[in-house]
């Protein structure tokens, strides 16, 4: 950060400090200490996240959990007090006054950043899985770009924790994720296509429908599903359970068209969402799934939107209406 310095705040006794010299006009005197911006950084994070391991998994850049863990400890040096224990994690009196200085310089760099960028062109930070920002993305940012263009992006894919994390730590802007749970007081979001389950099942099976499965109670064929943390295979464990039904995964997939390849390969049956761009495969058979329930798509931000936001809310809207006239959400952004 430029070499930047902060005062130090600690009101320790002049006595318990280390001793720092600098050289001047007069002679040799003492300097005021001053505190290494890097270190008041990861004891940012550090108390954000409630412990040095948390983190360091929180962390935008890499860095080792033993270099936080000794940049720390200078840092605790060269203030000569503790800042907080570390098992359970609580932060000290000391701690808590350190972190009341820096936490609103650390938090408003990303807005602050953001501003700056805005003055020479619009930016937006959008999080999606793979399909999303592979197939559908393009042809609403070509519509955006008709009335902003000279909008610059920023694309990050990955699982729905990981962008729910980035969306909280205002790394994205915006994420179209599905919608689970409550959401923070903080964040906004507005619902934009309701998805309704499918079974996936290879042609050559005589299974012809999604009841025939379930009536097993516990079916022998190997199910195949995203990872536990995801919406689909939520939405579709909680259905089974209200229908008295167990079937663990057998296979996870990384992907939505991996389910499909995975269920057109022979390797059990899938659990998808009905998009035909997804599930459709000349070797697969779809299997409406009534009564499990559906995955509602929604697009989530922080506080009151941006006008790019408000844009891109607009025209992924007119997209949606388009192409699923039957599942789209019209409602309008407050």
């Amino acid at each position: 950060m430029g070499g930047a310095r902060l005062d130090a705040i600690a009101r320790t006794p002049a006595e318990a400090l280390p001793e720092r010299h600098c050289c001047c006009a007069g002679g040799m005197m003492q300097c005021r200490l001053v505190m290494n911006i890097h270190h008041l950084e990861l004891f940012y994070y550090v108390a954000r996240h409630g412990g040095i391991s948390a983190a360091v998994r929180h962390m935008p850049y890499g860095i080792q959990q033993p270099a936080v863990s000794s940049q720390i400890l200078l840092l605790e040096q060269d203030l000569g007090v503790k800042l907080f224990e570390r098992s359970p994690f609580k932060l000290t009196p000391a701690g808590e006054e350190l972190d009341n200085f820096v936490r609103p310089f650390f938090e408003n760099l990303g807005p602050m950043a953001v501003r700056l960028r805005t003055r020479l062109a619009p930016q937006l930070r959008i999080g999606a899985s793979e399909l999303v920002l592979r197939d559908h993305l393009p042809a609403v940012i070509q519509r955006m770009k008709q009335s902003q263009p000279g909008l610059r992006l920023a694309l990050r894919s990955g699982f729905q924790p990981e962008l729910e994390a980035c969306l909280r730590d205002r790394e994205i802007d915006l994420a179209v994720i599905p919608l689970r749970g409550r959401l923070p007081g903080h964040i906004r979001c507005l619902r934009l296509l309701r998805l309704p389950l499918v079974l996936l099942v290879h042609k050559k099976t005589k299974i012809k429908s999604a009841a025939t499965l379930l009536a097993q109670k516990r079916p022998a064929e190997l199910l195949i599903c995203l990872p536990p943390t995801e919406s689909i295979s939520q939405v579709f464990q909680s259905g089974l359970k209200k229908l008295g039904v167990t079937w663990p995964m057998a296979i996870e997939a990384s992907s939505m068209e991996l389910i499909t390849q995975y269920v057109a390969n022979g390797d059990g049956v899938g659990v998808n969402i009905f998009m035909p761009d997804v599930v459709r495969h000349p070797q697969v058979r779809v299997l409406p799934l009534d009564g499990i329930g559906e995955v509602e798509l929604a697009a989530m931000w922080h506080g009151e939107p941006t006008p790019i936001i408000r844009t891109f809310l607009q025209e992924s809207q007119r997209y949606i209406a388009q192409h699923w006239p039957d599942q789209a959400n019209l409602d309008k952004v407050d």
